[in-house]
């Protein structure tokens, strides 16, 4: 079988490289090119027609899935593993019911990469001649093309977040994240607040973000007197 022609579409350039690094260590493969956004992950399919491309969600000028959605519109023959760090079930099911062979989350392994290369690598060869299908042909490659499994990551900080909003420290919201973790109870933003060192309106900011980020999840408590109590936990 051919050299299989991969694309990388990605806008981190330390993501990028890596992902160079590890395709480039698995025979049969060749990549042909980069892009940095959506917009330009379109021209290159168009111009270099690889046959596998890996793409990022959260990218600038087009994310990941408008552009998987535009991939499909215009029937363009290309295979696609989202490699992200996008975590949330919506974002989840939208990649996958766009299409994609695999979807693996940030930070990755070698190996995690080399297994759905090889997997890819096996389908295209079974699929390779094949035109009149039996149920039989039809169930085998079914199987053989369902490697996606999304499970859900361990909770490790802001590492499974791309862009953090202005103001506000990783490092800071990784340590409210492990002292959540270790707490194996529901906190208060003023336990966090001293816990951290900051002032408690600067711990709830950082737990609200992480529960719109389905990250922590709040509870509130009513007393006899004064304002509710907010809970937060994994």
């Amino acid at each position: 079988m051919d050299v299989i022609k991969v694309l990388l579409i990605e806008d981190d350039p330390m993501v990028r490289e890596v992902n160079r690094q590890f395709i480039e260590q698995i025979n049969g493969f060749s990549l042909i090119g980069y892009a940095g956004n959506g917009i330009e992950g379109i021209e290159k399919i168009k111009l270099l027609k690889p046959e596998l491309v890996f793409m990022d969600v959260f990218m600038p000028e087009q994310d990941g899935i408008i552009t998987l959605g535009k991939i499909r519109e215009e029937h363009l023959p290309v295979d696609v593993i989202a490699v992200t760090a996008a975590n949330d079930m919506p974002t989840v099911q939208r990649i996958l019911h766009l299409g994609v062979y695999d979807y693996i989350m940030k930070p990755f392994t070698f190996e995690r990469i080399e297994q759905t290369l090889k997997d890819y690598q096996a389908y295209k060869k079974k699929i390779s001649g094949m035109q009149d299908l039996t149920q039989h042909d039809v169930d085998h490659l079914m199987q053989q093309r369902i490697p996606v499994q999304v499970a859900a990551p361990p909770v490790t900080g802001a590492i499974l977040i791309d862009v953090l909003p202005k103001g506000f420290n990783r490092a800071t919201l990784d340590k409210v994240l492990s002292y959540i973790q270790e707490s194996n109870v529901a906190v208060s933003a003023e336990e966090v607040s001293t816990y951290i060192g900051t002032a408690r309106v600067t711990a709830r900011r950082y737990l609200d973000f992480l529960e719109k980020q389905n990250l922590l999840k709040v509870d509130i408590q009513y007393g006899s007197v004064g304002r509710p109590i907010h809970r937060y936990y994994i």
